[in-house]
């Protein structure tokens, strides 16, 4: 065989000649994120192996999310995956996040715990616009999660609920978990007159060890005895916190907050981009499955910001309405929109440890509200 027919064979066999339009507008897709987590650092911890994940399950030929067929092997990311299908992944990471979340500035500020709460509107608004589209109501409740922006709970509750929505239910959230930074800040300059974005907030009480020890133990038993369908997060999640508020095992503190979270970040956003294959993402149900979830975060993020509307002017001015944003789940990319945003319309302003606040009250009302949407649904 000549050197142009050798050529000519391998070409043929290759990914090229099996490259389809959705492969290449995939493709694209992947190198934009890729280009937004390194060149313009939007979450990279998220968006590099989401957008990886991504361009590896398009590329022709690969197989890499192929299941096993007989006696051979699936590809490596089906194997991998299988922690997210079976709603292993979810549970792990709010461990991890509890070893790195401190709760003090929720303590020391209890108020903001309704802007987590009214950050949470977003998912009942997009469950019964979901409901009215036509979905189920297993499917709408988990379009709905999306509106948390609670990657980890979206997984959970669609494992649990509608599983054949978990690919677009995964991509749609953890994509907009990444693109907080975007979506955010014209939101909250529309709800907020520049006035209200100037307020400085008062520094916060100190918060006792006491106080923080006991945080866990006692939001573990409310809210698991009230919602156990909520169990799994929250409890995995406050286990994270205690271990960290204990201070007696700072090994575990730091194996869970550093070699753990990376591990399953990894392991998670690979797969939740792996899941974006063209077959499948491109399709009318899951472009429309992504509109939704757009609307549900866009949702809560306003809700959230009206409560801190209504709470500026309760406390005559004390609260900064911005830190109501903070009340999705995107912990701590929502708290660090808020503090930019903050000190843009004022340089001394310094709002991150007053959004943290809601922040942390965030990722306990998306929990609850999956225990809500299980409980009624499962």
């Amino acid at each position: 065989m000549s050197f142009t027919e050798t050529f000519f064979s391998l070409l043929h066999d290759s990914g090229f000649m099996s490259l389809t339009l959705g492969n290449i507008i995939m493709l694209a897709i992947s190198l934009v994120l890729l280009y937004l987590a390194i060149s313009k650092e939007y979450e990279p911890y998220l968006l590099i192996p989401i957008a990886f994940g991504m361009l590896l399950v398009n590329l022709p030929l690969a197989n890499l999310m192929g299941a096993p067929v007989g006696d051979a092997s699936g590809g490596l990311l089906y194997y991998l995956y299988q922690g997210t299908d079976l709603g292993i992944y979810p549970p792990l990471i709010f461990l991890c996040l509890g070893a790195s979340t401190d709760f003090g500035p929720l303590i020391s500020n209890p108020k903001t715990l309704l802007l987590g709460a009214a950050a949470q509107f977003g998912i009942f608004i997009a469950f019964f616009g979901a409901l009215a589209l036509g979905l189920t109501g297993n499917q709408a409740a988990s379009v709905g999660i999306i509106g948390g922006a609670d990657g980890p709970t979206a997984l959970y509750v669609t494992s649990q609920l509608a599983p054949e929505l978990l690919s677009a239910i995964a991509v749609a959230a953890y994509s907009y978990m990444a693109l907080v930074p975007i979506i955010q800040p014209p939101i909250m300059r529309a709800l907020t007159t520049e006035q209200e974005r100037q307020v400085v907030m008062t520094q916060l009480r100190e918060v006792s060890k006491t106080e923080k020890v006991l945080f866990p133990i006692i939001t573990t038993l409310l809210v698991s005895l009230l919602l156990p369908s909520a169990a799994t997060l929250i409890g995995m999640l406050m286990l994270g916190n205690l271990i960290k508020e204990s201070e007696l095992v700072p090994h575990l503190t730091t194996m869970l907050t550093t070699q753990l979270m990376y591990i399953i970040t990894i392991f998670l956003g690979v797969t939740v981009g792996a899941k974006a294959d063209a077959s499948i993402f491109l399709t009318a149900e899951t472009l429309k499955i992504i509109a939704m979830g757009l609307v549900a975060f866009a949702v809560g993020t306003a809700c959230g910001v009206l409560m801190g509307k209504v709470m500026y002017k309760l406390t005559g001015g004390k609260i900064n309405p911005l830190i109501g944003a903070a009340g999705v789940s995107a912990v701590p990319m929502a708290a660090r929109v808020a503090q930019v945003e903050g000190a843009k319309a004022n340089p001394s302003n310094f709002l991150l440890m007053h959004a943290m606040g809601p922040n942390v009250a965030g990722v306990i009302g998306s929990a609850v509200a999956a225990g809500v949407l299980l409980n009624f649904f499962q």
